[in-house]
């Protein structure tokens, strides 16, 4: 069985997750100014000057065996479009979260996201042996909050003033997860979906 912290680079139809490296930060620097994604208060897309930063800060949880980032590959053009995470990982109890992610505005509604969370609950589901996976958002990130819902997720709770945020505001948290035994109805949605949009 693969260790829950080990590099896997995950392939799909489109797209590939690989371990996020320092040589993906031109490309994510160009992902985040399509669209000035930083400028969006209720959520956390580093800056172009802090790209460099954000990686390094990824990448050392992932030295100390906290977090397993990934770079998002469109297989089309062959270039990083965004980041998404394994974190808060309790294997103990065999749960984790799906988080820290975001994408170049120009694939939003391309389904790149379905595909991506398709391979991400399959390696949590059916290698990790995860009887749980979560996701969490911002109150205010209605997109976020629908993207996971459509996804087949459900709203585990709210938790209130959860987090101080750079600016000052509070972030209330909505916790969302799968478990294990919806695991198989929400694969036959996510495949429903991406061979819809054939």
């Amino acid at each position: 069985m693969t260790g829950w912290l080990d590099a896997v680079t995950l392939a799909g139809e489109g797209v590939r997750l690989e371990l996020l490296d320092p040589r993906h930060h031109d490309e994510l620097v160009e992902s985040a100014r399509d669209g000035r994604l930083w400028e969006l208060w209720y959520t956390s897309v580093p800056e172009p000057d802090a790209m460099a930063g954000e990686i390094k800060r990824r990448l050392e949880l992932y030295a100390r065996r906290s977090m397993l980032p990934f770079a998002i590959i469109d297989e089309a053009s062959g270039k990083a479009v965004g980041m998404t995470t394994y974190m808060n990982i309790d294997e103990a109890n065999r749960r984790l979260e799906i988080g820290s992610t975001w994408y170049r505005q120009s694939v939003w509604r391309s389904g790149l996201n379905t595909r991506c969370k398709l391979l991400l609950l399959t390696q949590a589901f059916e290698t990790m042996d995860c009887i749980a996976v979560e996701f969490r958002t911002h109150f205010f990130n209605r997109r976020s909050r629908a993207a996971i819902e459509r996804l087949g997720a459900k709203l585990d709770g709210i938790l209130r003033n959860h987090q101080v945020l750079a600016d000052g505001t509070l972030r209330d948290t909505c916790v969302y997860s799968v478990i294990a035994g919806e695991w198989p109805t929400v694969k036959t949605h996510l495949t429903f979906l991406i061979n819809a949009r054939q």
